[in-house]
């Protein structure tokens, strides 16, 4: 054998080694999406069902306070009066997430309105940074 011939041997050899490790590297990464999201569709299931629980638990507690009020006053009225509750809470929690976004946002501050959550492109900053002098304006010496 000579040296060209030992030298195309051994490039066939590394390139068969070289598909090979590829190859196992594709399949060993593979595996482990698959357990991975294997295990996010098992949790996502699962915080599905914790969901659906505890709507149908609220809605038992709900009917049960209606039942409750309805001891005392007319059936209509005990039905009135549990939506009422029940509006007020949702319209305190609503108020208390618009709340906590309206501080975290003071820095976001546009001149003449407010900035939207994100330009519509998806990238970058919605409006160019507003200069802290006009241009064409004779800069001031420190």
């Amino acid at each position: 054998m000579d040296t060209s011939d030992h030298l195309e041997h051994l490039e066939h050899l590394d390139k068969h080694l070289a598909e090979e490790l590829a190859q196992v590297a594709r399949e060993t990464v593979r595996d482990e999406l698959h357990k991975q999201t294997r295990k996010q569709r098992r949790s996502a299931v699962l915080y599905a069902a914790s969901g659906a629980a505890a709507l149908y638990a609220g809605g038992a507690v709900t009917v049960a306070v209606g039942l409750a009020l309805a001891i005392g006053l007319p059936d209509w009225a005990a039905a009135l009066t549990t939506g009422a509750v029940l509006g007020v809470a949702s319209y305190l929690l609503r108020g208390a997430v618009h709340r906590k976004r309206s501080r975290s946002s003071h820095s976001d501050r546009v001149i003449g309105g407010t900035a939207p959550a994100a330009p519509p492109s998806g990238l970058g900053v919605p409006y160019p940074p507003i200069p802290a002098e006009p241009p064409g304006a004779p800069r001031r010496r420190a």
